[in-house]
Formats: structure tokens, C-alpha cells, sequence
């Protein structure tokens, strides 16, 4: 059995559908498995249209643009290539969970529900009718196989400074085994070496840094459009204390850990602390009182191991850029995590992500709950 790069085989030597972004990643994900001997399908998803009612949106995920570069790398490697509309499955799982966040003050991972429910959810479905054994991406993660039980494990990317196993540690074990990362063991430097020998047109492509669907505009903009009601009332400003420091124009305009665009005057800066959207109160104070010591996660997933019944060790990472910290995870008879820091963490934001991380090996993780 071949085995594809940076990663164990999926089971079988069948057909593989690598979703295609259009990007250098994704295209020599698609190269390394050909070179390799797979049988391949290339998939774009159509998840926004960009186009609907304005025209300068080419050279970002889902533009045409990138349709036509993700074809003509299919073409030039030899290997079907197809577009699947997935704006309903999107909207569903993506976008309006998104803008629910925001109005309920909290701050949302758009990229881990789109990997998690569209990527190795909806898109692995419909692979499997087309005949494919599995879905591989451009992703720089890594996968491994537990010699002990068979079960899958998640791993950081050797390119530490690339690594996007954060937003992948919703994916279920059986979503796992049929996953693959074929540039998980590469640096950039070398996906982009590898695009430009093969002569791939996509080899000095930039990447597209923002949220997809927002295209340009802020994301309050995008929440107070598509929120179902008819607006977002604004509300107070206050301080530890509860003095009212200003007014707000809505809580979906803020993050805990923001300090611009507060509208706050004053001799020291101010930093957003707790936002409840029940009052419409958003709470500011010092960059000291950011600080906290522990989180609570209601629904974490557990990768290639079941929840633990006591406490354990792990390095817990809070947001994508965070380094990790030292902490105990402390289960609670209701399936829930206590995460408890050996040193206070800033900005700790409901909505964002806790990830568990035992050395490079993914453990699981969820989504930080409002009560610390």
C-alpha cells in the first residue's frame, strides 16, 4: 500500500478527492498524492458567492479566479476536477453561526466549523458517492496512527509557524481516518519550491489572509446585515465597578481583549474584559484585569482517545496565534472540562477555541464557554 506524504494511507487504495482552494497548498497536496501513484478527483466548493451584486471580488476563496487556477493545476497534473455548490451547507453550518456569536457577545472560529461540518463533513459525504476513500487538503497538520489501539491521531505540522491542527480539532475519529495532509512535513518555502518545479502557475500565489466571506468589509457590518432581527441594540460601557463610562452601538462590535475603537477617552487604555449580551453591557477595564486562571468548555471533542475520567496534563492553546500554556484539565460529571492555568492567561474570549495538546499530538479541544 502507498503511503501518501505526511500522513498515514486512508483504508484502501481508492479514489481520493482533494479539495482544491485554488492555492499553492491545496495544489500540491494534489501533486504529492498524484506523484504517488492515488487515483485523484479534484474538488472545488462553491461556499459564497462573491460575485452576488458586486464585481471586483477575483483572487480570493471561491472567485472564479480561483476556480480557473484550481483547473488549470487538475489539468496540468492530469486528474478530473469538478466545482460542488455548497452555499446552503455553508450558510447552515459557517456564516450564520457566525453572526449568532457575535450577537450573543461571543467571538466565533468560522475556519474550525468549516473544517469540521463542511470540509470532513458535507464534502466527505458527497466524495464518498463520487467512489473516493477519502478527502485531502492543504492543511499544514499531520496524522498518525496509535500503534496501540488503530485509532487515529491529529499532530501539529513540522512547520510550527504554519501549523493549522488549532482549527481541525473538531474532527471526529472517523472523519480523521479518512483524512489526509500531504504537505503536513513541508515549510512554505518548500510548497511553493515544489508548485514552481512542476511549473504550477499557482507557485507564487499570496494567500488570502481575511475571513472569506467577508470579502473586504468589517464583520459588525456583516452581522448587522443578516441578523435576524431587525437590529442589535447598542448599550452601556462600564468599568469593573459598574460606572458607565460611554455607550456602545452594539455588542457585536466588540471582543474580549479589544482595546481600539472603544471610544473611551481617558489617561490610560482601556480593554474590553466581558461582554453580556443579555444587558448589553460591555465591561472595560486595565490591561492587568484581563488576566484570568481558568476556563470552562461545555462539549469538548476528543481526538483518538476517550474523554478522560480524571485530571491530566496538556498545553492548552486559546486562539491561533497563542504559544500554548502549561494547564490541568479537570473533567466534570457532565462531560465538560474545567482548564485551569498555572499562570493567568490574557484576553480568555467565549466563542474562541481551547485546543489540547499533549507534545505535538492533538487531544481535543471545544469552544470556550462565557463562564470562567
Amino acid at each position: 500500500m502507498t503511503r501518501p506524504a505526511g500522513g498515514e494511507s486512508t483504508s484502501g487504495d481508492g479514489r481520493i478527492a482533494v479539495a482544491m482552494s485554488g492555492g499553492v497548498d491545496s495544489s500540491v497536496a494534489a501533486l504529492l498524492l498524484h506523484r504517488e501513484g492515488r487515483s485523484l478527483i479534484g474538488i472545488s466548493l462553491q461556499m459564497f458567492d462573491h460575485a452576488a451584486g458586486e464585481t471586483r471580488r477575483f483572487g480570493r476563496c471561491c472567485s472564479p479566479r480561483d476556480f480557473l487556477d484550481a483547473r488549470m493545476v487538475a489539468e496540468k497534473v492530469g486528474f478530473p476536477f469538478y466545482v460542488l455548490n455548497m452555499e446552503s451547507e455553508f450558510a447552515s453550518a459557517v456564516m450564520d453561526d457566525f453572526v449568532r456569536e457575535y450577537a450573543a457577545g461571543r467571538t466565533p472560529v468560522p475556519c474550525a466549523h468549516c473544517n469540521s461540518e463542511v470540509k470532513f463533513g458535507d464534502l466527505l459525504r458527497r466524495a464518498r458517492d463520487l467512489g473516493c476513500d477519502g478527502v485531502a487538503t492543504g492543511h499544514y497538520a499531520r496524522r498518525s496512527t496509535d500503534p496501540r489501539s488503530g485509532r487515529p491521531r491529529l499532530l501539529r505540522a513540522r512547520d510550527r509557524e504554519k501549523d493549522q491542527s488549532y482549527f481541525l480539532f473538531g474532527l471526529t475519529d472517523a472523519q480523521l481516518d479518512q483524512s489526509l495532509f500531504p504537505i503536513g512535513e513541508l515549510t512554505k518555502d518548500s510548497v511553493r519550491s515544489l508548485a514552481n518545479d512542476a511549473g504550477l502557475g499557482v507557485a507564487t500565489k499570496p494567500e488570502s489572509m481575511d475571513i472569506c466571506f467577508l470579502s473586504g468589509k468589517g464583520y459588525p457590518d456583516f452581522v448587522r446585515q443578516r441578523f435576524e432581527q431587525a437590529e442589535i441594540p447598542g448599550g452601556e460601557i462600564v468599568d469593573r465597578r459598574g460606572e458607565v463610562l460611554g455607550r456602545h452601538d452594539g455588542v457585536h462590535r466588540f471582543t474580549v481583549g479589544q482595546r481600539r475603537g472603544l471610544g473611551l477617552a481617558g489617561p490610560r487604555p482601556w480593554y474590553v474584559l466581558e461582554i453580556d449580551a443579555r444587558t448589553r453591557t460591555v465591561v472595560v477595564g486595565s490591561e492587568e484585569e484581563q488576566y484570568r486562571s481558568q476556563l470552562r468548555v461545555p462539549r469538548p471533542n476528543w481526538i483518538g482517545d476517550d474523554p478522560p475520567r480524571r485530571s491530566r496534563e496538556a498545553m492548552v492553546q486559546i486562539r491561533h496565534r497563542h504559544p500554548g500554556a502549561e494547564a490541568t484539565l479537570e473533567p466534570d460529571s457532565d462531560g465538560s472540562v474545567r482548564v485551569r492555568f498555572r499562570r493567568p492567561q490574557r484576553a480568555i474570549t467565549p466563542g474562541q477555541a481551547a485546543v489540547f495538546y499533549r507534545d505535538e499530538q492533538v487531544l481535543g479541544g471545544g469552544f470556550i464557554s462565557g463562564e470562567n
